[in-house]
């Protein structure tokens, strides 16, 4: 008993002082999971009418998009069906800038200018990544915030466990009468929500923190055998001599992919910096997941694949490691098990969230207490 009285102590000192962070980051998280759900009601200016016609050149939709802000830097362009939106990206850390131009895909005609840092889901998202701090300062807290929450899961499941047997039952239902007093009530929801949702809150948890820290992301490959280098890399050029053509061979590099992957979701070119640079192309297989896509590299000369050492390249090439490390995001936002994950995720996030308000009433309620209040057993 006096170590469950340490652990206790323990417990409520890490819950009272990351509550309201964990409290932003689950509710930002419930909010942000049916992103793509949401945004797909109001997005008809990202599909246009099928025409016979060839679709623009990588070059010409960077070209034009670079019109609208000749001063930053293109991230890449999104290819899709013939009847969707070519999308050209911009981003730049210093000062941030994410905002997309979106193009007819035969005229080049601009549709759409989307700025990712305004609205609704960007809000929502500065506070799910850095709770509206400032960035390096948001990231940090919520970083170690997050870490903090899966001792206090964890501890918080060692405090569940009751002395007796004869109590389980109180620590698996909520067994509520007419003259149940709200201390009562409150500490039923705190601790049977928590024995439920734990497991899940725990995943949640762990995957958000393995984007938080790289030596997390490293430990965790490593440990369950992986070999490939932890990091993204664009491999050089491996050809001097381009190959023998009017257009310019980047140029040729979409509607080839296309015609080898016609069923791919999008296909998403990034140029290259340098003339050493190799063309970096992401293909996404399945809408509304990450994990599964394709990363190819080919030489801006000669537009010859290069394999890479790296643990993103094509996902048939993905060892078990390197798929646990892929698959982190989408089972963060339960994208991985379908609509059904999604709602599963939802939930768990919203009922996450209740676990620091129930917990600050209990600490309330023990501190204030005028009544003799609900003990562990």
């Amino acid at each position: 008993m006096k170590t469950k009285k340490i652990i206790f102590q323990l417990h409520k000192i890490l819950g009272l002082t990351t509550g309201i962070v964990v409290f932003i980051v689950a509710i930002t998280g419930c909010c942000w999971t049916f992103r793509e759900e949401i945004e797909s009601l109001y997005d008809d200016y990202k599909t246009v009418a099928q025409q016979e016609g060839t679709i623009i050149t990588v070059t010409k939709a960077k070209k034009i998009a670079q019109k609208i802000f000749p001063e930053n830097t293109v991230h890449g362009t999104v290819f899709k069906k013939q009847n969707d939106a070519v999308e050209v990206i911009f981003y730049d850390a210093e000062p941030e800038f994410y905002q997309s131009v979106f193009l007819n895909p035969y005229s080049g005609e601009i549709i759409q200018i989307d700025n990712h840092l305004t609205g609704f889901f960007a809000f929502i998202l500065k506070g799910h990544m850095r709770v509206w701090l400032p960035k390096k300062i948001g990231e940090n807290v919520v970083g170690a915030s997050i870490l903090i929450f899966i001792l206090i899961i964890i501890s918080g499941f060692i405090l569940w466990i009751p002395k007796k047997r004869k109590n389980l039952k109180q620590r698996i239902k909520f067994d509520w009468k007419k003259t149940t007093k709200w201390k009562r009530k409150n500490f039923d929801l705190h601790t049977v929500t928590g024995f439920y949702i734990c497991s899940l809150a725990f995943i949640i948890a762990f995957t958000g923190s393995f984007m938080s820290y790289d030596w997390l992301k490293y430990v965790v490959y490593k440990s369950t055998g992986g070999q490939r280098t932890v990091v993204f890399k664009v491999p050089e050029n491996r050809d001097s001599i381009a190959i023998a053509s009017t257009t310019k061979p980047i140029d040729l590099l979409i509607p080839r992919l296309q015609k080898e992957s016609p069923n791919a979701d999008g296909f998403e070119l990034h140029y290259p910096k340098t003339k050493e640079e190799s063309i970096y192309v992401e293909v996404s297989k399945s809408k509304g997941l990450f994990y599964d896509s394709d990363f190819r590299f080919f030489d801006q000369n000669s537009l010859k694949e290069i394999e890479t050492e790296a643990i993103y390249g094509k996902y048939e090439n993905a060892t078990i490691p390197d798929k646990i490390l892929r698959m982190n995001y989408d089972i963060h936002i339960g994208a991985i098990g379908g609509i059904t994950g999604k709602i599963i995720a939802f939930f768990v996030s919203l009922l996450t969230a209740t676990l620091p308000v129930t917990g600050v009433l209990l600490w309330f309620g023990r501190k204030y207490k005028k009544n003799k209040t609900p003990t562990i057993k």
